[in-house]
């Protein structure tokens, strides 16, 4: 990948590329393992506050669920280039997972996923397309309705 060219379609989305999340416990946002990058599960913050908590389907709509899988996606990509420092090394996306807080009986947890996966592809064209788990879970950090992480190959140094 090219980092000028991913970070002009990402403005080209009428996207910004936010500042790369940092660690709030006894992680890191991304670990290099050889030709392999994984990004620490991200939940959706803007200016430090959390978008849409609860669950999805009783206090958070589908779409605006998916907004926040794609606004995840987003900070996964800020962290992954603050790691790499630019896109210039990355390959492709292989992985990415999708938490869907939700009530019992939810089944919409592909739509909401769909969110993270439309962002990544609409960024990074063919290299943004994934094999994807979708999970519905009973709660997330925070209250958040969403979590993504995500695992992508890179050129070794």
């Amino acid at each position: 990948m090219n980092d000028v060219e991913v970070l002009a379609r990402i403005v080209d989305l009428g996207l910004e590329l936010p500042p790369p999340p940092q660690a709030v416990a006894a992680y890191v946002p991304v670990v290099v393992s050889g030709p392999m990058a994984f990004v620490a599960g991200q939940i959706p913050m803007v200016e430090g506050a959390l978008q849409h908590p609860g669950e999805v389907g009783a206090d958070v709509s589908v779409e605006d669920a998916a907004g926040a899988a794609a606004r995840c996606a987003l900070q996964a990509l800020a962290a992954l280039r603050a790691e790499l420092g630019s896109f210039d090394r990355l390959r492709r996306v292989v992985q990415v997972s999708v938490f869907v807080a939700a009530p019992e009986g939810f089944t919409q947890h592909p739509t909401v996923a769909n969110g993270a996966s439309e962002l990544l592809v609409s960024v990074l064209g063919d290299d943004g397309k994934h094999a994807r788990a979708a999970v519905g879970v009973p709660s997330l950090p925070l209250g958040a309705c969403v979590e993504v992480a995500m695992t992508v190959e890179v050129e070794p140094l």
